[in-house]
């Protein structure tokens, strides 16, 4: 049963990859069935056996792909916490996770971002809801900073939460798509000191 769990993961994480890479090329309309399964190197039936629909497909997409990132940003704030570092410490590792995982996920990233503009698709709601998963994320960390007054309990925390993750997004698919050259500690820096310097109202120390 295990073993047979196994390979279930396996086919749907095929699926996964080939689907998100090829609307991520070509769009979710033009993105038929057929070439999902050719591109996953699987029967077309396998498709429909793991999900009722090519809109089910793409809503499991989703929702697969923003748990991995929130549970990637939750790790690292976790990490830091054990090492003693602050909740500022937090937010920056958090930052650093997010574009490592949007360099290994670059496409599915682009397809997340490019829907968030469409208002007419049958998975709006979904959207909302994985949108919302990766953000608490983060809201939980300034509540946590602002408790322990590290930040001023006068920030707007869900709209600071946004900027934030949306700050990330936006850098890393400028880095991705024209500014390959920059290495990932270069842009996590840039990044890390407006961190400092607009969150926390202060200038990040050059060292």
């Amino acid at each position: 049963m295990d073993s047979s769990h196994t390979r279930r993961d396996a086919t749907r994480r095929k699926l996964f990859d080939a689907a998100v890479t090829l609307i991520a090329e070509q769009g979710f309309s033009s993105t038929t069935v057929d070439e999902i399964a050719e591109r996953a190197g699987v029967a077309k039936g396998t498709v429909y056996y793991n999900f009722a629909s090519k809109n089910v497909l793409f809503e499991e997409l989703l929702r697969h792909g923003i748990e991995l990132l929130a549970t990637s940003l939750q790790a690292a704030a976790d990490e830091t916490a054990d090492r003693g570092g602050s909740r500022i410490d937090a937010l920056d590792a958090m930052i650093r996770a997010g574009l490592d995982f949007i360099s290994r996920y670059p496409a599915l990233t682009q397809l997340y971002v490019a829907e968030l503009w469409r208002t007419n698709r049958a998975w709006q709601s979904t959207l909302m809801v994985v949108r919302e998963r990766a953000i608490t994320v983060v809201e939980n960390v300034l509540r946590e900073a602002v408790a322990h007054e590290e930040l001023s309990e006068e920030i707007d925390i869900p709209l600071t939460a946004s900027a934030l993750f949306g700050m990330v997004l936006v850098a890393a698919l400028d880095w991705q798509s024209y500014q390959p050259d920059r290495s990932l500690d270069d842009v996590h820096a840039a990044l890390s000191r407006l961190l400092q310097g607009r969150v926390t109202g202060r200038p990040a120390e050059d060292g």
